[in-house]
């Protein structure tokens, strides 16, 4: 998705995406003769849709700003964030070792925007601020997955999320929208679409079966491949103050996880 912004704008890496998410999901979706969901699933389906769309417009154009190691670790204090929300709007259970994991997390995204505040770049300043803002939004994301997971099946929230978010994109369509430049970005929109549709399709079966505390901290494990890709394909350096960020935030998650079998979850 990096390429993809880069090379047509947010906005059509975006559409682009969504339409062959759509075409994916749609025909798997639909050929199993599907029920229609409650009014308040649909609602459930609805706003997760919307969040989904302005939290990935947000860091989808951090991305074009900063390097994606950098992006990454930024967004890793969406979990700590998760677990606060969680407590406050599903009853899930707060431990001292959230409270102290936190803490530890905040240090880190402070190292992590500490050189781009040194250098005071305009561009690298927004780009981070755009990505803690998405980062903020895909907190609250993750107890509307929890919740959505309670009240439906996995291809059914895929489902519906991907047809809101497409619904959105094509508003603007008209005058936004520019046709693929050729093949291979049509290519890379089907595999994104395809690895993203994976992920959601995995990550609602998973909050089905455990609270929103056990599986948050895993989202952690994407700053390896997100250094790694990083350097691979947009030779990006990873710098000092982005690991020991990034080491910070990981410490946290580590100290969170072990405060996971002292917690109940909720009646």
């Amino acid at each position: 998705m990096k390429f993809l912004s880069l090379e047509l704008g947010v906005y059509n890496a975006m559409l682009w995406r969504i339409v062959f998410g759509m075409a994916i999901i749609g025909t798997i979706y639909l050929s199993g003769r599907p029920q229609k969901p409650s009014t308040k699933t649909l609602g459930l389906h609805v706003k997760r849709g919307f969040l989904t769309l302005v939290m990935a417009s947000l860091f989808f154009w951090g991305l074009t700003q900063i390097p994606l190691a950098q992006a990454v670790g930024l967004s890793f204090i969406a979990p700590i964030v998760a677990l606060f929300l969680a407590a406050w709007l599903i009853n899930e259970p707060v431990i001292p070792n959230d409270y102290i994991a936190s803490i530890i997390a905040l240090v880190g995204v402070g190292v992590l925007l500490l050189e781009e505040l040194a250098k005071f770049e305009t561009q690298s300043l927004r780009g981070s601020g755009a990505v803690l803002l998405s980062a903020v939004m895909y907190a609250y994301n993750l107890i509307l997955q929890r919740q959505q997971a309670l009240v439906a099946q996995p291809l059914e929230i895929s489902f519906y999320q991907t047809l809101v978010t497409f619904i959105g994109l094509a508003l603007v369509a008209p005058w936004w929208a520019e046709p693929l430049p050729d093949l291979r970005a049509g290519v890379l929109a089907a595999t994104a679409a395809s690895l993203a549709l994976g992920a959601l399709i995995c990550l609602s079966f998973a909050y089905r079966h455990a609270v929103t505390a056990s599986l948050v901290t895993l989202e952690y494990t994407a700053f390896i491949w997100a250094a790694a890709l990083g350097w691979f394909i947009f030779s990006e350096a990873i710098s000092i103050n982005t690991l020991c960020g990034t080491a910070l935030i990981v410490a946290a998650c580590i100290f969170q996880i072990r405060g996971v079998g002292k917690r109940t979850t909720p009646k």
